[in-house]
């Protein structure tokens, strides 16, 4: 197989899973909402690719409102939450936005990913993924959910297609 790396220039959308990707799992239920945290340097990756003409795609079981409100915050349109069967929502949107699965990469920590991870051109997955996912993955990112792997691996594909640093880079 390839280096993961030559996969890279043919990615123009990234998926990612929240809980365990954005987060690192952890929910704070209180009487209004489930809390989450999410790491700022992922979230200057994902607006700064959407400003460079990335799609970024968030699909989620998670149904948490306040999670849609900060990733929206971010510029991200594609927010799906409480999808029981990630599979199909995926194939949906490849073939609404008339997409090459090769041109997906997906990031993904648990087994409800397991089979959009093995559909997308290139599979990625935090360092403390489930050993399920680790051994479907292209890359694992040394970084664990919810501190920054997704940032590891945006800028990975910008810095290959020469997108990570310019003028835009230097504003949220």
């Amino acid at each position: 197989m390839r280096n993961f790396r030559q996969l890279l220039p043919s990615i123009t959308t990234m998926i990612f899973d929240c809980d365990g990707v954005l987060t690192n799992g952890t929910i704070i239920i209180t009487q209004t909402d489930q809390l989450r945290t999410m790491h700022v340097r992922d979230g200057y990756a994902m607006q700064y690719a959407i400003k460079k003409g990335y799609r970024i795609v968030i699909l989620s079981g998670g149904r948490s409102e306040s999670i849609r409100e900060r990733l929206e915050t971010l510029g991200i349109r594609d927010v799906f939450l409480g999808i029981e069967r990630k599979i199909e929502t995926f194939k949906d949107f490849v073939k609404q936005n008339d997409l090459s699965t090769d041109e997906i990469l997906y990031m993904g920590d648990d087994i409800p990913d397991y089979e959009v991870m093995k559909q997308c051109g290139v599979a990625c997955c935090p360092a403390d993924a489930a050993e399920e996912i680790k051994s479907i993955s292209h890359y694992i990112s040394p970084v664990v959910g919810g501190k920054g792997c997704v940032r590891d691996i945006i800028e990975q594909v910008m810095k290959i297609r020469g997108d990570w640093m310019n003028d835009e880079a230097f504003s949220w």
